[in-house]
């Protein structure tokens, strides 16, 4: 499956596509869709300019609940939300924001350009949602942001800086928060104790949601869990689409309970299936939703090999 697609919704409302050649009698309430905006790969910087103007100049922006950025806002090696953020006196009720919206057609996710996400923070002191996707150039603010409800960072390889940082914030609304931390070779590589103050609970007193996705250090990650203090107060937690072996399930069987949780994201995992049965066996009876989708016959080829090099995590270039 692929994890890299154009969002089709975004913070509850169905995804639309202002179109180049817009009729105003033609578009929906600006309140009532999540606004994707982007002119593809080929479009030059006059067209785009054109563009950006026709729906400032269509759309109702007060009204605004969510905007998506693609291209050209967003590419390889590039990213801007400079026109976003010259709009904050018009976009009064702004709550959502997708930075990066796109496929791996148009560029590799950690590619995707990206930068210092404090201006857009400080600018939307009202955003409720955002959700960044790439990897190149990311960093966050220490500071944090006190309306913020979900954040979640799509990448192959976010830089272990910027996990620190979102590790570190200030973010008293935050209930879901899920992290694609990816590989060293694609500019990731954050270490368990980068991610200390969020294992501890501190600055996040509302997350229901950890996701710490899509690494090579799972088994890593699964033990830290084990004891860490943020996890009693969470409702789900998902350890998906990784590197996630025998060791690092048995790590959280043996270590704090995990009964209270609704459910537990395993999917896309390098698990026995005698360990896909212990974790039924011990949570499912409990009311947890155990996911442990995702094998392949390849993955089976490895674990009967004991290769641990042969892993490997779902979201990569």
């Amino acid at each position: 499956m692929s994890y890299v697609q154009h969002v089709r919704s975004f913070h509850g409302l169905p995804v639309y596509t202002f179109p180049p050649y817009a009729h105003p009698e033609d578009l929906p309430d600006a309140g009532s869709v999540a606004w994707r905006l982007s002119c593809g790969p080929y479009t030059s910087d006059e067209s785009s300019d054109v563009y950006w103007e026709r729906f400032t100049r269509m759309v109702e922006l007060e009204k605004v609940r969510a905007v998506i950025l693609g291209h050209p806002w967003y590419q390889a090696f590039g990213g801007s939300d400079d026109d976003l953020i010259g709009l904050r006196s018009r976009l009064t009720g702004l709550e959502a924001v997708f930075l990066g919206d796109l496929e791996d057609e148009e560029s590799m996710i950690s590619l995707i350009g990206l930068h210092d996400l404090g201006g857009l923070l400080e600018a939307f002191p009202g955003l409720r949602e955002l959700v960044v996707r790439g990897g190149d150039d990311l960093d966050f603010p220490v500071a944090g942001h006190r309306n913020l409800r979900s954040l979640r960072v799509e990448s192959g390889g976010i830089p272990p800086e910027a996990v620190e940082h979102i590790a570190a914030a200030s973010l008293p609304s935050l209930e879901r928060l899920e992290l694609w931390l990816g590989t060293e070779d694609y500019g990731g590589g954050t270490t368990v104790e980068q991610l200390a103050p969020l294992l501890a609970g501190e600055g996040k007193p509302a997350l229901r949601h950890l996701g710490l996705q899509n690494s090579p250090i799972q088994d890593e990650l699964a033990a830290a869990l084990a004891s860490a203090p943020v996890v009693p107060q969470l409702r789900s937690l998902s350890l998906s689409m990784g590197a996630l072996s025998d060791t690092g399930a048995e790590a959280l069987l043996l270590g704090q309970p995990l009964t209270h949780l609704q459910e537990l994201d395993l999917s896309h995992h390098y698990l026995s299936h005698a360990m896909m049965l212990r974790l039924w066996t011990a949570l499912e009876p409990a009311g947890v939703r155990v996911n442990v989708i995702g094998k392949t016959e390849e993955d089976e080829y490895y674990l009967e090999m004991g290769e641990e090099h042969g892993r490997y995590i779902a979201v990569t270039e």
